[in-house]
């Protein structure tokens, strides 16, 4: 137990953080190191069942009816050794009427050759809120692959939300495809943030249908691209009822041979609806440039700080 202890403090450490929320017996935690469980506590309303499998966990996690956890719960996917598979299965119930919020660290500090995937079910019940920020640390070199896929349905009158952001290190060979289906008054947002360097390869899918009326979704992504990195963005929000609203929202920065794509699809099949998209890419705003640079920064001193300032 000492052992997975100390594990769970390194992989907490390597996120630059303290093992506080470990010992806080209001914030639930679950941490998996590999396919080894090293942390679990749980509080009133959360119940979460995970299995070790051969190359990950399966994971069920459900808040019950009527539960508002104050607290973030903390996830912590990480792998400590240099090469590997980590497979997370993920069935997530947020019952009627229930709120939580999620923490998700993704920690993979030594990596050479690493692949985590993520398969996610996520069922958002009428009148419940989720959010779920996933941050990731990589290795600042090696190879890793990170396969997050996921299903959403959002009921009736229910908030979804979520957050990716790469931290530190290389982003690797990144998909991401995350589908979400809203029913009448519910609401979507989905935002991503990468910053891509040397050869990372990264491709976003994000789709959301709004088939409710009154559902609103907003997908939001901003990526960079550096070095000989490359980028592909998929969004995709279908509108399918009356007031129906939805908008759809890629800013993506290229420097030296970097590649980026944005494919935004907007589809309206009810004339109540209303969906909108903006797509922007090209090299850091000159103005913006200029004006850091006149004020004391060189131009590779300056172009960081925009693209911080489109990551941020």
């Amino acid at each position: 137990m000492n052992d997975k202890r100390e594990i769970a403090k390194t992989l907490y450490k390597t996120m630059g953080l303290t093992d506080a929320a470990l010992n806080d017996p209001d914030i639930a935690h679950l941490v998996i190191n590999g396919n080894m469980v090293v942390g679990a506590h749980l509080v009133p309303g959360l119940v979460v069942e995970p299995h070790e499998t051969h190359n990950g966990v399966t994971v069920k996690m459900k808040v019950l009816a009527g539960n508002i956890l104050q607290k973030p719960v903390h996830l912590c996917f990480g792998m400590l050794p240099e090469d590997g598979l980590q497979e997370i299965i993920m069935d997530v119930t947020i019952e009627e009427h229930a709120k939580v919020s999620i923490l998700a660290h993704c920690t993979f500090p030594n990596a050479k050759n690493i692949t985590h995937k993520m398969q996610a079910t996520i069922v958002i019940k009428e009148g419940a809120n989720y959010s779920y920020l996933e941050r990731h640390v990589h290795a600042p070199q090696g190879l890793i692959t990170v396969v997050p896929h996921a299903i959403i349905t959002v009921e009736k009158n229910a908030t979804f939300k979520t957050d990716f952001e790469l931290l530190r290190g290389k982003a690797g060979i990144i998909d991401i495809n995350y589908e979400t289906t809203c029913y009448d008054g519910s609401l979507l947002e989905m935002n991503a943030k990468v910053n891509g360097i040397d050869d990372d390869d990264i491709t976003i899918r994000e789709t959301g249908h709004l088939k409710g009326e009154g559902a609103v979704g907003v997908l939001t992504t901003r990526i960079a691209v550096r070095d000989n990195a490359k980028a592909t963005v998929y969004n995709t929000l279908t509108a399918h009822a009356a007031f129906a609203r939805g908008h759809v929202d890629c800013k993506e920065i290229i420097q030296d041979n970097g590649v980026a794509k944005a494919i935004p699809i907007v589809e309206v099949y009810h004339p109540k609806a209303h969906v909108t998209h903006e797509a922007a890419i090209g090299s850091v705003d000159d103005k913006q440039l200029q004006t850091l640079m006149a004020r004391g920064l060189n131009e590779d001193e300056a172009v960081d700080l925009i693209i911080q300032g489109l990551l941020s």
